[in-house]
């Protein structure tokens, strides 16, 4: 997901089932469910699915998975990142520094805004035409339209309109000279590119400091079973346990002190 309306289409597809009442957290990227008996969790990830996302249980995702899908994803925004700023700035500089010009300068131009555009916003051109297949749209729509319109005009108005001619010793106004805006495509698709990196980092620094905190949480338990103490993983502990904690040791888990004192 990448916008709140994503979550928000999710969250839709998942309560048109029957007996579905589901609240999905963009920020977290999870879905709190409440299901009637007879809904198989097979059947919300397939309703996951058919909206154009993935989906799995929690129960089935272990902290190794979500740091390499992570780390996967700001590697990619990194690549596409500086990629994107190689080409781009020289395109943004071409366009806004007059003495910068040369002869045949905006072709150019158009070969170094090109990877930009299809190569480094793929991620938003591949989001939009998904949520277009599905009948939605999402930020990514925006996002990918505005720098199509933006690059499809000025190819336009190289290949077919005047914008690839010298202007310097003609009597035109600016209204009859093709204007190019390959800039515009260039700039939009690096700012959100760096936009969506550091968000993919924050995020993986915010899990990296969740899982430090948690990682000082109790490890192990002792419970009661049948009179006798019984060391067990904290995962474990089931509601109705009683857990013998002795003074300086972790709680395991939230509960009611039924006796005792230090």
């Amino acid at each position: 997901m990448t916008c709140g309306a994503c979550a928000m289409k999710v969250e839709k597809s998942l309560n048109t089932l029957g007996g579905v009442r589901a609240t999905v957290n963009f920020a977290t990227e999870t879905a709190r469910i409440t299901v009637e008996d007879g809904v198989t969790t097979e059947q919300l990830v397939a309703q996951v699915e058919k909206a154009g996302y993935g989906a799995r249980l929690v129960a089935d995702t272990t902290p190794e998975m979500l740091d390499k899908e992570t780390n996967e994803r700001v590697a990619m925004l990194r690549t596409r990142l500086m990629v994107s700023l190689i080409a781009g700035v020289p395109v943004t500089a071409l366009s806004m520094i007059p003495a910068l010009h040369f002869s045949n300068w905006k072709w150019w131009a158009l070969a170094l805004s090109l990877p930009v555009v299809v190569w480094g916003a793929a991620p938003f051109h591949r989001a939009a035409l998904m949520n277009a297949r599905h009948r939605a749209t999402t930020m990514d729509t925006l996002i990918s339209i505005g720098i199509i319109a933006a690059m499809g005009w000025s190819v336009w108005a190289l290949v077919w309109g005047n914008a690839a001619e010298d202007h310097s010793g003609m009597s035109m106004t600016s209204s009859e000279i093709d204007h190019i805006y390959m800039e515009v495509a260039v700039a939009v698709t690096i700012f959100l590119l760096a936009g969506r990196y550091f968000e993919a980092r924050a995020k993986r620094r915010a899990g990296d400091a969740l899982r430090s905190l948690l990682a000082l949480g109790a490890r192990t338990a002792t419970v009661l079973r049948d009179g006798d103490e019984v060391l067990i993983d904290a995962a474990a502990v089931q509601v109705g346990d009683l857990i013998v904690v002795r003074p300086g040791e972790i709680i395991a888990a939230d509960g009611v002190v039924r006796e005792g004192s230090s």
